[in-house]
């Protein structure tokens, strides 16, 4: 190619129409702090705007990078006011869903009932479906967001339970959780449309035969179809929806990366920028080890340049000390919009306040 594409991710923060930004790599190469680095400067970008960042792995980490408690409702960052985080809790997501199904079936001693709760707490890939399920309410926040704007200019006194982020951020589960993810609203689509076309048939015999539910059941189905389909529209529109693929500049992460990229394109998502973590640019460092590793990473960044040339491939430094806070992940997250220098930088790597 005749040009390079800038090594930042100034263009996801300056790109307006983004509604969704999905952080996602193998496990240990520092998705929760690129996550919370990207919110932290949209947020700074856009001060008048809110932010919400969303950890779908079960084992949550935002709590430990801000410094600050957080659980299943959205609650604002300490410091920074227009960004709110939350931490999807499968277990209180799983109650909430077992109180719905009750208004259907409100007998104590149904043996069913029994086996579904204790079923549906171990099924496979049911943290990405509770997660999708958050992702499915958001969509009807903006929606009633929207209306209430266009009808009365205003949110109405619903204004929490119905808040419009102008982007949604996911801090997502190791690279297989989020590609079972990402496959859900797809499969949901198909899955739903056969649902609606049996409940066409079997829908007024099931109402003849005193099954007075059952239409509540599948309107329900119809407008959640609705909503999976608006989904699966947004996430492969580039306009509203990117993916930030994480790693290290070691074989294994670059191997998973590679995967991941491949399958992301096949299911039609955009993904055009990389961050490499955990650079040690140690050119001038008198300690052989770091030398060594030096060696290795600028040995895979090579190849990844090669491989990634119309990407953007953001390197960040290891730092002598956990990024935790905001404060050091504002001082941190500025490398993702300017490239570190480790001339002018260096300080940095010793310059965070330990928590």
């Amino acid at each position: 190619m005749d040009f390079e594409l800038e090594p930042t991710l100034e263009s996801i923060v300056k790109q307006d129409t983004l509604k969704w930004i999905f952080v996602g790599g193998k496990g240990g190469v520092g998705k929760t702090t690129t996550s919370s680095s990207i919110a932290v400067q949209l947020a700074l970008a856009y001060p008048k705007e809110q932010f919400l960042l969303i950890s779908t792995d079960p084992a949550h980490n935002l709590s430990d990078a801000f410094c600050q408690k957080f659980g299943k409702d959205a609650r604002p960052v300490e410091g920074l006011s227009n960004l709110l985080c939350m931490e999807i809790d499968p277990d209180a997501a799983m109650s909430d869903l077992q109180q719905q199904a009750s208004q259907y079936n409100n007998d104590p001693n149904d043996p069913l009932k029994s086996m579904m709760s204790d079923m549906t707490g171990s099924i496979p890939g049911i943290d990405e479906a509770l997660s999708f399920m958050e992702v499915l309410k958001h969509i009807k926040n903006q929606k009633v967001a929207t209306e209430k704007v266009l009808t009365d200019g205003s949110s109405g006194s619903d204004e929490k339970k119905s808040i419009a982020y102008k982007t949604i951020i996911f801090d997502t589960a190791p690279t297989g959780h989020t590609l079972r993810f990402l496959q859900l609203p797809a499969t949901l689509e198909k899955l739903l449309g056969k649902f609606r076309e049996l409940s066409g048939k079997l829908g007024p015999m099931l109402n003849m035969l005193g099954g007075g539910n059952q239409q509540d059941i599948f309107e329900k189905l119809n407008e959640v179809q609705k909503n999976v389909s608006e989904v699966n529209e947004q996430f492969t529109n580039p306009d509203l929806t990117t993916f930030v693929c994480v790693c290290i500049s070691e074989f294994l992460s670059l191997y998973e990366t590679e995967r991941m990229i491949q399958e992301l394109m096949s299911y039609n998502m955009d993904v055009n920028s990389i961050v490499v973590n955990q650079l040690l640019f140690a050119e001038d460092d008198d300690c052989k080890r770091c030398q060594l590793r030096w060696k290795m990473q600028k040995k895979y960044l090579e190849q990844m340049g090669e491989l990634y040339e119309d990407y953007h491939l953001v390197k960040m430094p290891l730092l002598g000390c956990e990024i935790r806070g905001v404060d050091n992940l504002k001082k941190f997250s500025k490398f993702l919009l300017t490239p570190y220098d480790p001339k002018s930088d260096g300080h940095l790597v010793f310059d965070l306040e330990e928590k």
